[in-house]
């Protein structure tokens, strides 16, 4: 994902307000941060000192520009840089002097070549938040640097170990069945990942040095220019595209209602305000509402649409509030969108809400924003923020109590969130086995699927996530959406999914016959041979793979994880071993989910 590439740059280069340079340590760049803290404080400077003595006999100092130039992700040199680096950082903050680590920022970009635009945006966009962080936590120098690099595991931190209450008296588990084939069925659109780029321009340089292209500048001698529908590299949605796909799905698709898994501005991270995401949430919901007049579409938040992208500060931060964008999403989801009045409170409390789809059917929608590493504000305190979990527990008691069954939709998949939050979210689905009949996330742009087992008895699977494609083409993949067949509405339903169809845009064809070509691209059942969707179905589907994981079921799971963009010749066996393994659970942090999986081709 584009924002990882700049969330590491950045972090890196606030977290060292770097002091390198072509050919190792620049001593004039330390000198600009030692020399500007007076000598008032003799221990302190000294304390300085005795880091810019680290810094120069530091032989991580060489290998992290190494890494730059080879374009590695050289975990262990990032956080050892930043073990180095951070006391320095700390240091500053006390004495008031953080003004000059955007300067001494501004200039290692220039050092390292790196896009001007990009680095001096992304300092100017998360500096603030990062060195507020920095200041209210209470993790060490080793513990923050750690945990912001993935070098530790999450559950070796404490503080990261939270639990929440779960009710007892948990119910004998009753298996989904299958319907009879005469049975109402429901019909459900899934769209996740739209991220339109306003800015894009077809024919202009579809292979930049920017995280996202195809929107300025005409191609270089031998490189792509951008598609007129699109482009399958480091590149957003143009908005007709988007508006041809929705319109097709609304004339050719039987819909009954619509689930939005979030994420509607485009990735240019470094470069977003408030007003631009309010434009996106607004013009994008404005365009669904008029493609789907007559259907209910139920929306979850997306970390693409705070800004700065992915900061959803908690109530403790005082310096930072999100609510702009919480009265926005009320606004739109209600007024535009069509959900019920009651949904607002919660909505301006946090972005996450309930309500009856049908009679008998709960949806809710959460907030995974604030459980996702990305968030910064999390290394402030991460335990359960606006008590987000516990509220879901009530509602889950409810449902259970009164005889209903519960969708939830979320923008981040469990396995993508600190691990206490996926490990706490797991007890709850346990807990919750015969009320939770369907889960729906995005963020990740790719086809995949989670599973949730047992916690007792790790052999029995007791739910599933679907992770539905992105609309977007970002990156190197097609434009998709996701119907399925649902258990439909009657006094019994079970509301679980039946089978679901992915469709596609063929984005080469669209461009080579300028026009629009949309495609089914699998049906699940079909293409699987699975006897139902249960989560018994999906754990011997896994079973399947893992007895053959170099065969053609896994090429066709991976053709279909692009959206056929790529097919299965291009993932290897520790490609197909490692999708496996995130198939395997909803929990990050899970040290075994890999036992089961050949680990040698």
């Amino acid at each position: 994902m584009i924002w990882q590439i700049v969330s590491q740059l950045l972090l890196f280069i606030i977290i060292g307000h770097t002091v390198i340079d072509a050919r190792a340590i620049q001593e004039d760049t330390v000198g600009q941060i030692v020399d500007g803290i007076t000598n008032e404080n003799e221990e302190m400077f000294a304390t300085v000192l005795n880091y810019r003595h680290r810094f120069e006999h530091s032989n991580n100092i060489k290998a992290l520009r190494w890494m730059f130039q080879q374009h590695i992700n050289a975990e262990e040199v990032y956080c050892e840089i930043c073990h180095i680096l951070l006391p320095i950082l700390r240091i500053l903050i006390d004495v008031n002097q953080t003004e000059r680590i955007e300067n001494v920022t501004l200039e290692i970009c220039n050092e390292f070549g790196l896009v001007l635009d990009v680095c001096s945006g992304a300092v100017y966009e998360y500096k603030d938040a990062v060195l507020q962080v920095i200041y209210l936590t209470h993790f060490s120098n080793k513990a923050l640097c750690s945990l912001a690099f993935n070098c530790d595991r999450q559950t070796d931190y404490p503080a990261l170990n939270w639990t929440v209450a779960i009710p007892d008296k948990k119910p004998a588990p009753q298996p989904p069945k299958p319907p009879s084939p005469d049975s109402p069925k429901l019909k459900v659109l899934q769209l996740a990942d739209i991220h339109v780029d306003f800015e894009y321009k077809p024919g202009s340089e579809a292979d930049c040095l920017e995280p996202l292209c195809c929107r300025k500048g005409p191609p270089l001698p031998g490189h792509p220019g951008a598609g007129f529908w699109g482009t399958s590299l480091h590149c957003d949605l143009p908005y007709w595209t988007a508006q041809a796909i929705l319109e097709y799905a609304s004339k050719t698709e039987e819909i009954d209602f619509i689930y939005y898994t979030g994420d509607t501005p485009p990735h240019n991270v470094w470069n977003q305000s408030r007003a631009d995401q309010l434009y996106s949430i607004t013009t994008i919901n404005n365009l669904l509402a008029t493609t789907f007049p007559k259907k209910m579409l139920y929306s979850a938040v997306g970390n693409h649409e705070a800004a700065p992208c992915n900061l959803f500060p908690t109530p403790i931060i005082k310096s930072d509030n999100i609510s702009w964008l919480y009265q926005a999403l009320a606004d739109s989801w209600i007024n535009t969108l069509g959900l019920p009045n009651d949904t607002r409170e919660s909505i301006l409390r946090g972005g996450f809400y309930t309500t009856l789809v049908r009679p008998g059917l709960r949806l809710i929608s959460l907030n995974t924003n604030y459980y996702a590493s990305d968030n910064y504000w999390l290394y402030a305190n991460s335990t359960d923020p606006l008590n987000q979990l516990e509220w879901l527990i009530q509602w889950l008691q409810y449902a259970e109590d009164n005889g209903e069954k519960v969708h939830i939709i979320a923008h981040h998949p469990p396995r993508t969130c600190f691990a206490a939050f996926g490990w706490n979210f797991n007890r709850i689905v346990n807990r919750f086995e015969n009320t939770i009949s369907g889960q729906f996330y995005g963020h990740t742009h790719r086809d995949e699927f989670n599973m949730f087992y047992d916690e007792n008895d790790p052999q029995r699977p007791v739910s599933m996530a679907y992770i539905a494609p992105s609309l977007t083409t970002e990156s190197f993949l097609n434009p998709g959406y996701r119907i399925y067949t649902m258990d439909g509405d009657y006094p019994s339903s079970s509301y679980w999914v039946l089978d679901h169809r992915t469709v596609i845009m063929n984005l080469t064809a669209t461009n080579l016959y300028n026009r629009t070509i949309l495609q089914d691209e699998y049906n699940v059942r079909d293409a699987y041979q699975l006897e139902n969707l249960f989560p018994v179905d999906w754990d011997n589907f896994i079973k399947r793979l893992e007895s053959d994981i170099d065969g053609s079921l896994m090429s066709t799971v991976y053709t279909y994880y692009t959206k056929s963009h790529t097919d299965g010749s291009q993932c290897n066996h520790a490609c197909r071993r490692a999708l496996i393994c995130d198939f395997k659970t909803a929990r990050d942090d899970d040290p075994h989910v890999c036992d089961s999986v050949p680990p040698f081709a």
